[in-house]
């Protein structure tokens, strides 16, 4: 049952097209996903179905398929995305070598899209507010193999203080009342009242403000939501436009989803495969570079270049930066972090462990091959042994990158004979 007050506001916000949107909600909703391009080609699998429109690497799926359950998954391979939450990134366009803020990024699904856009090159920077969410992007981040974001958990305003005008491009999915989720979530009905869109609306505001000061001149700022109130979705932008005379409606081509006014778009569930969502698009007029200060460079321990030497690995462009007991791999844009609460640095390569190095599970992710690999196939019994955590056959010697059907999903450490299991404790299937 959907909240009479909601249901009310959709008559008058939807018109004749009313009876047609409360009949979508009772359909079965579509199921997507979305292949890793930092991972390789796609590969060719039986549950996947026609395409996204506005996301070429998005599909949808058989609904009765588990593709959660799929060793791919593990591997980084694909991320389960709604086609609709798709949409924003899309319409941010982020390019390889630019500077991007996720401002609101946990769980990932947006933050990983734009990664895959960004292919490893240039600075992305990815927040969470919430720690615990903090740590699920982070989580996130490491399974898709990407090497050139900062993960910070601090309020948008911090940010915005620290790194003014700093990104080219600037996404920002509001935390919101949720209406377009009514359908996949029920406690999304069971929350929802009007005080929520506008204590919602309120928060939005404030986000939206510390977000567009992060923002360049000649940058692009998306603002996004999964709801339909018009609180914090035209009028929110509208609102926002009023107080920010330097940002002005950005007019794109995207023929897939509904025009709204002053720059935003509409995706109804009523009106394509997928749930509801808005997001509108702005630039900041004029056109200059800003910077911000860099961090500094730590050079790398010899037995990380021992180990690098031994499988063959070389890193992309970047700087080594120690954070706790760990070495990371940061991309050449990295800012100072001092007085930043950090959740991940980059891409972490590893710990010493009384003068050797033991990589990390992030580095196998992030890893297309090595000297030294061992593959099986997804669906046997040695990969399933391994994901167990159990010891798997195998002729190779020393560190070991472990492949699923060619993906990179771990390390195994070999003696001629059997590959020790380094796969991560806490990822390991039960039974």
């Amino acid at each position: 049952m959907l909240p009479e007050a909601f249901l009310e506001r959709m008559k008058t916000q939807l018109g004749d097209e009313y009876d047609d949107f409360l009949l979508s909600l009772e359909r079965p909703r579509a199921v997507a996903l979305r292949f890793n391009p930092l991972k390789g080609d796609e590969p060719a699998l039986p549950f996947v179905a026609a395409s996204v429109p506005w996301e070429p690497r998005g599909f949808y799926y058989d609904p009765t398929a588990r593709p959660g359950l799929h060793t791919y998954h593990e591997a980084g391979v694909y991320y389960l995305q709604e086609a609709s939450a798709m949409a924003p990134v899309a319409l941010l366009d982020p390019q390889p070598g630019e500077r991007v803020c996720d401002l609101c990024a946990a769980p990932g699904g947006k933050t990983t899209q734009i990664a895959g856009r960004m292919m490893g090159e240039g600075f992305l920077l990815c927040n969470e507010i919430n720690p615990k969410r903090a740590k699920i992007l982070s989580r996130n981040i490491e399974r898709m193999g990407v090497s050139n974001a900062l993960v910070t958990n601090e309020h948008p305003a911090v940010l915005a203080d620290r790194f003014p005008g700093a990104f080219d491009r600037v996404l920002i999915d509001a935390p919101c009342s949720g209406e377009g989720m009514f359908r996949k979530e029920e406690a999304a009905v069971t929350d929802w009242s009007q005080e929520t869109v506008e204590m919602c609306a309120r928060r939005q505001a404030e986000i939206l403000h510390s977000g567009a000061r992060m923002v360049r001149p000649g940058g692009r700022l998306v603002y996004s939501t999964c709801t339909f109130a018009p609180e914090e979705d035209e009028m929110a932008v509208a609102q926002f436009l009023a107080t920010h005379p330097e940002f002005e409606p950005e007019v794109i081509e995207a023929p897939w989803f509904e025009p709204a006014p002053n720059g935003g778009y509409r995706l109804w569930p009523h009106k394509l495969l997928g749930e509801g969502h808005f997001a509108a698009v702005l630039r900041r007029k004029g056109d200059e570079e800003c910077e911000f200060t860099p961090s500094q460079s730590e050079k790398l321990p010899k037995e990380w270049l021992a180990f690098a030497k031994e499988l063959g690995i070389t890193l992309p462009a970047g700087k080594a930066i120690s954070f706790g007991r760990s070495l990371y791999w940061a991309p050449t844009g990295m800012p100072e972090l001092k007085k930043l609460k950090v959740e991940r640095p980059g891409l972490e390569l590893g710990i010493m462990k009384k003068d050797r190095f033991e990589p990390s599970h992030a580095l196998a992710l992030w890893l297309k091959d090595c000297i030294n690999v061992q593959d099986f196939a997804p669906d046997s019994r040695e990969m399933d042994a391994y994901i167990h955590g159990n010891v798997v056959p195998s002729d190779k010697k020393g560190w070991c990158l472990v492949t699923a059907g060619g993906y990179s999903i771990g390390w195994g450490k070999g003696d001629g004979t059997v590959l020790k299991n380094h796969y991560p404790k806490g990822l390991r299937r039960l039974g």
